[in-house]
C-alpha cells in the first residue's frame, strides 16, 4: 500500500510562484499552476516542481485560491515525525508569562504549519484548520499534542471566512460544526488568566473563543495608563478592554456591543475578578448609534477604544473595516475630549499599514482634529510573523491623541 504522508509528482509553477517559493513563501496560489502531472484529491501530498522540473518542496494540495500549501522543502513525508517537530519548535519559541494560560501555541504559516493553528486554554485545547483539504494530519496532530501537554479535551474548529475571501476553497463551507475530538465533550466555560485576570472562554467556539490573545501584549502597555479615565469601549466583545480599564482604575467604564450575549459574558467577567458589573455601563446597541447618542447628549470620554471586526451585520447595515473605518474615527472623535487618546485597530490582513493611516487620516480631517501616535501595538510572541509570509502581520492596532 503507498505511503499517503509521502508526496506523489503534483503540481508544477510558473516563474512568479517559483521565485517566492524560493523565498520562503508556504503557499501556491490557483493561478499560478501551469500543469499538474495526475488527477490530485484534497489533502493529497505533493510535490511542488519548476517548469525545468526543480524540486521546490512538498505540500498539501487543495481547490481552493490557495492551491498548495507547502510543509517542507525536501521530499520527506508530512507524517507524525514532522508534525512533532513542528509543534515542540513552537513551543520553544513561546515565552508565556506565568501567569498566563491562554495563549497560541501554533500559528499556521509563521510556524511551518500552514492552515493550521493551535490556541491553548488551560488544559484545554482549540485546533483550527484553514480548509477540510487538511483533516489527514488531525490523528497525528492529536497524538502529538497530548504527548507534548496534560489535556483535558481537544476542539477542532474551522476558519471563519470573511465575506469577501478570495481564499476559501468551495469545500470550507461545507467543514461543519465545531466538535471536540479528544477528551469529553462539555460545553462549560473554561476560566484562564491573562496576566492575572480571569476571564471566562469556550474553546468549542474557535475564532469566538471569548478572548483575543494577539491584543495581550497592547494591554499590558495600557494598564499604567488607565488610571482616572472615563472609558469608552465600542465594539466590546466580552469586555476584556473594559475589564483591563477598570482594574486599572478608570474613572468610569461604559462597554458598547450589539449583542446582549457577549456583554452578558463582558458582565461574568468583571464579576470573576472582584468587580459589581452593575457599576459599570452596559450598552446593547449599534456603535455607530451609540456614538451619536452621545455626542448629542453632550457625552465626553477621555479614552475610547475601537477594535471592530472585519465584518458584522445588525440593524443599520453591514459593517466592513475596509471601507467603513474613517466613519468611525470620526464618530469617536466627536465624543473624544480635546487631548484624549484613541485606540483604533484593524486585524483585516488584506488593509496594509499605509491604507490602515490612509483611512484614519481620512476620519480625522473630516473634523480637523489632528492626530498623533503615541504607541504603536504589535502581535504578542505567540502570534510573531514570519518575515517570509507578509500576510502574517495583520494587527494594525494605534493608540493616538487627538
Amino acid at each position: 500500500m503507498p505511503d499517503a504522508t509521502r508526496a506523489v509528482d503534483g503540481v508544477v509553477v510558473n516563474a512568479y510562484s517559483e521565485g517566492w517559493l524560493k523565498r520562503g513563501f508556504p503557499w501556491v496560489y490557483h493561478e499560478e499552476v501551469v500543469g499538474r502531472t495526475a488527477p490530485i484529491a484534497p489533502g493529497q501530498v505533493v510535490s511542488i516542481r519548476s517548469r525545468s522540473g526543480e524540486h521546490l518542496g512538498v505540500g498539501v494540495w487543495d481547490e481552493g485560491k490557495v492551491e498548495v500549501r507547502r510543509f517542507r522543502l525536501d521530499d520527506g513525508p508530512i507524517d507524525t515525525d514532522l508534525l512533532r517537530e513542528r509543534v515542540r519548535s513552537a513551543r520553544v519559541r513561546r515565552a508565556v508569562p506565568a501567569d498566563t494560560t491562554a495563549w497560541r501555541w501554533v500559528h499556521g504559516e509563521n510556524d511551518d504549519m500552514p492552515g493550521i493553528r493551535v490556541d491553548v486554554w488551560g488544559d484545554h485545547l482549540s485546533l483550527t484548520l484553514d480548509s477540510p483539504s487538511l483533516r489527514g494530519l488531525v490523528k497525528p496532530l492529536i497524538e502529538v499534542l497530548c504527548d507534548e501537554m496534560e489535556l483535558r479535551t481537544i476542539w477542532l474548529n474551522w476558519r471563519q471566512q470573511d465575506e469577501d475571501d478570495e481564499e476559501e476553497s468551495p469545500a470550507a463551507a461545507r467543514a461543519g460544526e465545531p466538535r471536540c475530538v479528544w477528551g469529553e465533550d462539555v460545553r462549560e466555560d473554561v476560566l484562564v488568566k491573562e496576566a492575572g485576570v480571569t476571564v471566562a472562554v469556550r474553546p468549542w467556539e474557535g475564532h469566538d473563543a471569548g478572548l483575543y490573545c494577539d491584543m495581550r501584549d497592547v494591554r499590558a502597555w495600557l494598564r499604567p495608563h488607565w488610571r482616572g479615565r472615563q472609558v469608552l469601549n465600542t465594539f466590546a466583545y466580552t469586555g476584556m478592554f473594559s475589564l483591563s480599564a477598570a482594574l486599572g482604575g478608570a474613572l468610569s467604564v461604559t462597554s458598547v456591543d450589539l449583542s446582549d450575549k457577549y456583554l452578558d459574558r463582558a458582565k461574568q467577567n468583571f464579576e470573576l475578578n472582584g468587580l459589581k458589573s452593575d457599576d459599570y455601563a452596559f450598552e446593547a446597541r449599534d456603535t455607530f448609534k451609540a456614538l451619536d447618542f452621545f455626542r448629542r447628549r453632550g457625552d465626553r470620554f477621555d479614552f475610547i477604544i475601537a477594535d471592530p471586526p472585519s465584518f458584522s451585520h445588525g440593524p443599520a447595515g453591514m459593517w466592513s473595516s475596509k471601507k467603513d473605518l474613517p466613519r468611525l474615527v470620526a464618530a469617536c472623535i466627536r465624543v473624544l475630549e480635546p487631548g484624549g487618546w484613541l485606540l483604533i485597530a484593524s486585524n483585516q490582513g488584506k488593509v496594509s499599514p499605509k491604507e490602515f493611516q490612509k483611512q484614519v487620516q481620512a476620519g480625522a480631517q473630516k473634523l480637523g482634529r489632528p492626530l498623533r501616535l503615541i504607541h504603536q501595538g504589535s502581535q504578542p510572541i505567540d502570534f510573531a510573523a514570519a518575515l517570509d509570509f507578509p500576510e502574517s502581520r495583520y494587527l494594525k492596532c494605534w493608540i493616538l491623541q487627538a
